[in-house]
């Protein structure tokens, strides 16, 4: 069995100069390295006090100057580096992780709030450490040998006078996903990165076949003058698909990379005056990087557009489209033999036999059985008896598709009411619809109502050449999955059978090994890489990547819990 990472949190990261020192000495059949490390703002690339192979790796993988944590994954992920922009006092409460080893390259204020991390026997090297910084070291049960410094620095030890709460064991590395778009497709591939078996359960003949069968997703950012929860999880998903796909291979138009697709930007439009102005004082007000997005005024929004705009955009220029299907098929094929299909097959019933779940088809017929379940299926997971009661809804997109030359080139993605794509192999996405019923076949009304959203976008006189009126009906149909407050539903289930009161997430009753990756609405195709990455830390009981308010708002008991709290 693979060893348990040894995590190592720096409180200053300043150019990685302690980071490039222990990534050098880390023995190459150690236990994988998991750095985490908190930056005031980053560095640029060029500043890194790294040089070689290591340099260059890192330099490959450095992010954008971007609030949040990021996690590179660095030398075939036998190294890990999470970067917490911002303020230390602001990331000790937040960060969910066991720490082996702190490094503080100078004392801190919050030195108490260390032992809330420390894993048993953990160490610590300080420098510089002046009486007051002792006297809370010692406080937060961290104790010394007299003359244990050396060259400035003090070594520590983590001794702590509490009863700690023993480290869970460390769960059996098999386990059955059901569903085979993009969120069981990740859940597969984070999986079996990390050494697990696991079965994948599909009723389809092949992955890819529902909501993540669209022609083409679109991946950008979420924007807000207040940096909402929202907005932080969908940024910290973004940034973290984008290096996710590049490990997998990185991507292009042409398909000759692991994900079909293009970072030719997005332009988003703005509604009226009003938005306009917010999305401008957004941009300034945050002072975001130009590489991330930029605040364009009509004129320049329009010669982008090719047709005149009344108000501006804001321009993601390293977002884009993808072919969801590319994505999902080289994320099954990086599992290798790791990975099982049982497809042609329609999970309907879960049950629990000693410490297995076995899964079960139509007519009854035992499909799988692992001590871990996954669910991915979408709306799927309504018609099963543990999920049923979660409050997930479908809402149905239909997405028009237009030859290349029966709509006007456009250089980029464009969106506002509707979102347009450049031709991909020869055709145009226009929609998609938001409508609340489940009929699966294509319809006029709908058509009408993407091609309205066009001209209202470009103009009736850029499109009266190409008489979309008489355009035939071909596009799609598909079902997103959607929670009510819109945010994806990552995480251990709850036991909606549990009778007893409770007050806080942690309290709540939950399914033993059964979870869920459910809900990702119209963004499953960045969502996906990152929640899978969460739920498989969190089997794993390693780091987790995002901070913990993030990982709360994201967790399938909250509803549970909110409707107990009425109770």
């Amino acid at each position: 069995m693979e060893a348990l990472r040894h995590v190592i949190f720096d409180s200053a990261f300043g150019h990685g100069e302690q980071f490039g020192a222990i990534w050098r000495g880390w023995p190459a059949d150690g236990a994988p390295l998991h750095y985490i490390a908190v930056a005031a703002a980053l560095p640029p690339a060029a500043a890194l006090a790294l040089d070689g192979s290591q340099g260059e790796i890192l330099r490959a993988a450095w992010p954008l100057a971007l609030p949040g944590m990021h996690r590179l994954a660095l030398d075939g992920e036998r190294v890990t580096l999470d970067l917490l922009v911002g303020e230390l006092d602001d990331w000790l409460p937040q960060v969910a992780a066991r720490v082996n080893e702190f490094v503080l390259p100078q004392p801190i204020a919050a030195m108490r709030n260390l032992a809330r991390l420390a894993a048993p026997g953990a160490t610590l090297r300080v420098h510089a450490p002046q009486e007051a910084d002792l006297k809370a070291l010692r406080s937060a049960g961290f104790v010394w040998e007299n003359g244990a410094a050396a060259d400035g620095w003090l070594q520590a030890l983590y001794t702590s006078r509490k009863p700690q709460a023993p480290r869970p064991l460390r769960p059996q590395r098999e386990a059955i996903v059901i569903g085979a778009g993009v969120a069981g497709a990740a859940a597969c591939e984070r999986l079996a990165a990390r050494g697990w078996q696991v079965t994948l359960v599909e009723r389809h003949g092949g992955p890819a076949q529902e909501a993540s069968g669209n022609h083409a997703g679109i991946f950008m950012p979420l924007l807000s003058k207040d940096d909402n929860i929202p907005t932080r999880l969908t940024r910290a998903a973004y940034l973290y698909a984008l290096r996710h796909w590049q490990r997998l291979g990185g991507v292009s138009a042409g398909g000759q990379r692991a994900v079909k697709g293009a970072q030719c930007g997005v332009l988003q439009l703005a509604r009226d005056a009003e938005h306009a102005a917010l999305q401008r004082e957004v941009v300034e007000h945050w002072n975001y990087p130009p590489e991330f997005v930029r605040w364009l005024d009509a004129d320049a929004a329009g010669s982008l557009l090719g047709s005149a705009t009344q108000h501006g955009a804001w321009l993601f220029e390293q977002s884009g489209w993808a072919y969801p299907t590319s994505a999902c098929k080289s994320m099954l094929a990086a599992c290798g033999d790791r990975l099982r299909h049982v497809f042609h097959s329609e999970a309907l019933t879960l049950t629990r036999v000693a410490d297995l779940w076995q899964v079960r088809g139509i007519s009854g017929e035992l499909l799988a059985e692992a001590p871990n379940v996954i669910l991915a299926n979408g709306g799927g997971a309504r018609h099963l008896a543990q999920s049923a009661p979660l409050p997930l809804y479908t809402m149905r997109g239909q997405v028009t598709h237009l030859a290349a030359d029966a709509f006007p080139p456009l250089p980029l993605v464009v969106c506002r009411e509707a979102y347009m794509t450049p031709a991909v192999d020869g055709i145009v996405c226009v929609g998609a619809t938001y409508d609340g019923d489940e009929d699966r076949a294509l319809r006029d009304a709908s058509q009408r109502e993407n091609l309205q959203r066009a001209e209202q976008i470009l103009g009736a006189e850029r499109l009266a050449p190409y008489h979309l009126d008489q355009a035939p009906l071909q596009g799609r149909v598909g079902f997103r999955c959607m929670a009510p407050d819109r945010l994806p539903l990552v995480g251990q289930l709850p036991d909606y059978g549990a009778e007893y009161r409770m007050e806080r997430l942690r309290d709540v009753p939950r399914h033993a090994g059964l979870y869920s990756l459910l809900g990702y609405a119209s963004r499953g195709l960045i969502w996906a890489p990152l929640a899978a990455e969460l739920l498989t830390c969190q089997l794993e009981d390693e780091p987790l990547p995002l901070e913990a308010p993030l990982v709360e708002a994201l967790d399938p008991a909250r509803f549970f819990l909110k409707a107990r709290r009425k109770e």
